[in-house]
């Protein structure tokens, strides 16, 4: 990753301590910058996804705030579970930010699918967390829902080696990004060595062993924390539509559109993104 600015290098050569939390006989893993500062911002990442994609985007926050990102069960460095639900989803943030020592005033910021466990963890724990920003994640309006389709079953790829397997990381949902030097760096983090080869870390079967728990609209409604949503302009995965939907069940919530950023909106605009972040946190704490 020769090309890449020296922000990056700088960003990645904090490294986070890594530490776990067992929930359920379940190891949680999760990272940590900034352990000495008493206001927690907790990152949670997206559907399939890590813990580092987070790495050149907290050590932005660790001078003023106590950073955590966890790995969701069934993704990253924790374990995988024979059943996934929103609530235990929302219990694992919980028991992370617990582990970690993060008081009240924690933020959580939260990612598309983690996004959605977000809102459940913030109805299931309403006390926990200090208010809530979703990146391009949310409810969305009717007429931008997509039928899912049936679940394709396919065995778990094995790569020879390691960059075969590097060269097959493509975000989800599909999507360009001009950044390469953060998608090299995602996929690093995103592999795992088996003695027959190299295989993505997430569970494969989660979808299939995913519980419905919760009602999101409902759960997103009675949210009275500070509450904001910020999604990429350019996102295939969100609207202004639907992002009005949201104002609508929820007029707490405050938007704000990234320009030039899709659904991965901190990989399109990382810069911008810390900026609008930053600024967002310190307004809603105004209304905290």
């Amino acid at each position: 990753m020769a090309d890449a600015p020296e922000w990056f290098w700088e960003a990645v050569d904090q490294t986070p301590q890594s530490s776990f939390v067992t929930l359920d006989d379940v190891d949680l893993h999760y990272l940590s910058w900034g352990g000495d500062n008493t206001q927690g911002l907790m990152l949670v990442h997206g559907h399939n996804a890590h813990a580092h994609w987070w790495d050149f985007i907290a050590p932005s926050f660790s001078n003023d705030y106590h950073v955590v990102a966890p790995d969701l069960s069934g993704m990253g460095d924790s374990d995988h579970r024979d059943e996934y639900s929103a609530d235990l989803y929302a219990d694992e943030l919980k028991a992370v930010a617990d582990a970690a020592n993060l008081g009240p005033e924690t933020w959580l910021v939260a990612h598309s699918f983690g996004g959605l466990m977000a809102i459940r963890t913030m109805a299931r724990h309403p006390d926990r967390f200090k208010g809530l920003v979703l990146l391009d994640s949310g409810i969305k309006h009717p007429d931008d829902e997509t039928p899912k389709g049936p679940e394709r079953w396919s065995n778990p790829k094995v790569y020879p080696d390691l960059d075969i397997a590097r060269s097959r990381f493509r975000l989800q949902p599909p999507q360009t990004c001009e950044h390469e030097f953060l998608v090299n760096h995602i996929a690093r983090h995103s592999i795992d060595a088996i003695d027959e080869g190299f295989v993505w870390k997430f569970d494969e079967e989660l979808n299939t062993r995913m519980k419905a728990t919760g009602d999101l609209a409902e759960d997103f409604t009675g949210i009275s924390s500070p509450l904001s949503l910020i999604y990429g302009a350019d996102s295939a995965s969100f609207s202004r539509k639907s992002a009005d939907h949201m104002v609508d069940l929820n007029p707490r919530v405050r938007v704000h559109a990234l320009a030039e950023a899709q659904h991965h909106l901190f990989l399109d605009q990382p810069l911008e993104f810390v900026a609008l972040l930053r600024q967002e946190l310190n307004d809603l704490s105004q209304f905290a």
